[in-house]
């Protein structure tokens, strides 16, 4: 390749090296000849040598080759600028003669991306790798490079770029580009004074589609109704999904008086026509909540919270209802309950100020404790204790409860490692059994002290975890392999039939203290609590009644063969550890 002779050199000694480099680079790159087109055609790059006084424009034998172009075609910076797209962000044009920079004698380099137009209709994206030299009058005069085709990395990137903002199912909007759209819209609308609608849709038992006809046709259920949304809406609105089934609705210059009437229009558009997918027509229906901002949400936070909130409740009303929100200060009240609790609870977890008070469990003939019921409190920072009945349903609303049932744990190994001949139960939250951090909180003590293991109950709600047998056989095995024992609390208020119950492979039974409270007062309660003690016994379980109030109860409980109390009669939990200053009962063959 011959390159361009260079401008004079300017005189002084800076100036004479810097064109003495020029000179020497060209004569490399000219002495290489074909070698050198070689090596560029193996890996895929041509190099070339523009002369900017003349535009004459030199290339590599292999530009054929790289691009498919007739060097004669490009013998130019003018020619070669004719096939370049008119919307490329910058040209070889813009880095060299509109860089703004100077060249300091070792010239100045350039990095940039364009789309070219070949001959053959072809559009290829190139990366062009370059530096250019000035004369003496500061501008510049010549310039080479590199230039490699990079339309595949070109396409990848601008697919990530393209998702980084869009669904590939449904082409709309993403959940995180759709949110800081909305955001800016709420914004607007404080700032003009008007009004924009957030709609959040659900399709209603996409799960049985997937379930029916696989997860594919589902997913062409969700693109459907994304396009059919989309052919409803006006210029400025737009859509995104949201999640899974979920697509959101984002309504510019739309009142509280227009939300519901968009709603329903798009709620019918999906309705009352069929879907056609590739295993056939399908019906659905969406499940719609909706919000107007800024009037009850003045942040896209909030007014994706509230828009949950009331997807939530028109999916508990039936597939296909709508419901708008509207401001509750019973709502609002909880939500400020709410965080004050979820403060209390962390705090308190973060200063230790989570404690067990303890309820005897005593034999019905002897009335000794054989064991405790380890029941969570809560110390307020003035050292007044929270019971667990006013904790434990908010921390289960809020997500918290796991992390006090692995506090729970530590205590009552803690407890019967100090006390060797102590007995213990604790009752385990639905979704602690299925943490595997709370497993692993469990084995880590358990595995330390198998001793303490064997004198540790867990006790799990009937109501709560006994809806699949399968599971909760599993979760009994795993607890028996530590070697603790397991028992049913609020027995015969839940779901728990005879067969399942030997499934099981429990070993006590808790009788709902509803129904013992009553015992001298309802003959129905005492026929009810007498054929569960029974039933107990003939499975070779072990049975506590819970609740007991009065002797009268307790006495007919012991007739009837239940082995042991817990109640008001026997003792309610306390803080304090009774068994330092009351002597145990002898070792009991049952809960022993």
């Amino acid at each position: 390749m011959r390159i361009p002779n260079q401008n004079q050199p300017r005189q002084d000694g800076a100036e004479r090296i810097a064109a003495k480099r020029r000179v020497v680079g060209a004569k490399r790159t000219a002495g290489a000849g074909p070698e050198v087109s070689n090596i560029l055609a193996s890996i895929g790059e041509v190099a070339y040598a523009w002369n900017i006084a003349s535009d004459n424009l030199s290339w590599t034998g292999n530009l054929q080759d790289v691009l498919g172009i007739e060097p004669q075609a490009v013998a130019s910076g003018r020619a070669f600028a004719a096939l370049l797209a008119g919307d490329n962000a910058e040209t070889r044009f813009d880095a060299v003669l509109r860089s703004g920079k100077t060249d300091g004698g070792d010239g100045v380099s350039y990095d940039i991306q364009y789309a070219l137009t070949t001959p053959a209709g072809d559009t290829l994206w190139l990366e062009d790798v370059g530096r250019w030299f000035a004369s003496a009058d500061g501008r510049p005069s010549s310039a080479h490079g590199m230039v490699r085709v990079v339309t595949e990395r070109h396409e990848q990137e601008r697919e990530l770029v393209y998702l980084s903002k869009f669904d590939k199912l449904t082409g709309e909007a993403n959940r995180e580009h759709f949110t800081e759209v909305l955001g800016t819209a709420i914004e607007e609308a404080i700032r003009f004074r008007t009004s924009c609608s957030l709609l959040l849709l659900a399709i209603d038992h996409l799960d049985r589609l997937n379930e029916a006809y696989g997860f594919e046709v589902a997913d062409e259920v969700i693109a459907s109704v994304a396009a059919r949304l989309r052919g409803k809406l006006r210029g400025g609105d737009i859509i995104g999904r949201f999640s899974g089934n979920k697509l959101a609705i984002l309504l510019r210059n739309c009142s509280l008086d227009e939300i519901l009437v968009a709603a329903e229009r798009l709620s019918a558009s999906v309705r009352d026509d069929i879907l056609t997918t590739s295993a056939g027509a399908v019906a659905v229906t969406v499940a719609i909540g909706g919000i107007v901002a800024p009037r009850h949400a003045r942040d896209a936070l909030a007014a994706v919270t509230r828009v949950r909130e009331a997807l939530a409740g028109a999916r508990a009303k039936r597939p296909g209802s709508i419901l708008i929100h509207r401001p509750s200060v019973e709502r609002e009240a909880m939500r400020a309950e709410n965080v004050r609790a979820t403060d209390e609870i962390v705090t308190a977890l973060n200063e230790r100020r989570i404690e067990l008070a303890f309820e005897p469990i005593v034999d019905s003939g002897s009335r000794q404790a054989v064991m405790y019921e380890s029941l969570m409190r809560v110390i307020r920072a003035d050292g007044t204790p929270i019971a667990a009945s006013e904790i434990i349903p908010v921390a289960e609303r809020l997500g918290l409860v796991r992390l006090l049932d692995h506090r729970v744990v530590e205590l009552a190994i803690a407890e019967l490692k100090a006390a060797p001949e102590l007995r213990l139960s604790l009752n385990v939250s639905p979704a602690s059994t299925q943490d595997p951090g709370w497993w692993a909180n469990l084995g880590l003590h358990l595995r330390a002290d198998p001793n303490a293991a064997q004198r540790l109950t867990i006790e799990i709600t009937e109501m709560a975890e006994i809806r699949d047998i399968d599971d909760t056989r599993g979760f009994v095995s795993r607890i028996k392999d530590f070697g603790c024992r397991i028992a049913i609390d609020d027995f015969g208020a839940g779901f728990t039939s005879f067969r399942n119950l030997r499934k099981l492979g429990v070993d006590i039974i808790k009788i709902d203290g509803a129904f013992v409270q009553n015992l001298t007062r309802s003959e129905d309660d005492r026929i009810f609590v007498r054929t569960l003690v029974q039933l107990g016994r003939d499975l070779g379980l072990e049975t506590v009644a819970e609740w007991v109030q009065c002797e009268q109860s307790a006495v007919m409980l012991r007739d009837w063969g239940c082995d042991y109390l817990q109640g008001a009669l026997t003792g309610l939990a306390s803080l304090d550890r009774p068994w330092r200053t009351v002597p145990h009962a002898e070792t009991h063959s049952g809960v022993a």
